[in-house]
């Protein structure tokens, strides 16, 4: 009998390995990535006082009619880019990077590009 691997699983105890080491401040809060089948959630976290600072996600209104059209990593590019500006407008300059227990390939990937292109440091 052939057992399917639950991938999700797989991905949480990742997820619960890197986060063990890995925490926001308020000097360097994390950003945190989740990514579903059609949508990619990107929040800026500070762990210390347990408060989300910034969100931004394709399902919000004034972003979901602007990457109406793109490919799913323009997309994560776009988010990328919002959380970044939205960032600056916060003053955060520097965030610890939080994957969420997904490989750092194709969307997480463009997603951390974005963002590192509109001025947030890693």
């Amino acid at each position: 009998m052939i057992n399917k691997v639950n991938k999700n699983a797989q991905r949480t105890k990742r997820h619960v390995k890197l986060r063990h080491d890995l925490s926001g401040t308020t000097l360097r809060p994390r950003l945190c990535v989740y990514r579903s089948l059609n949508h990619i959630y990107a929040q800026i976290i500070d762990d210390s006082k347990q408060v989300t600072l910034v969100a931004c996600n394709t399902t919000q209104k004034e972003v979901a009619d602007k990457v109406k059209g793109m490919t799913n990593k323009e997309q994560a590019k776009y988010v990328g880019e919002q959380i970044a500006k939205l960032a600056k407008k916060k003053k955060i300059t520097e965030v610890v990077f939080d994957r969420g227990g997904y490989l750092y390939t194709g969307r997480v990937k463009e997603l951390a590009d974005g963002a590192r292109a509109a001025g947030l440091k890693f």
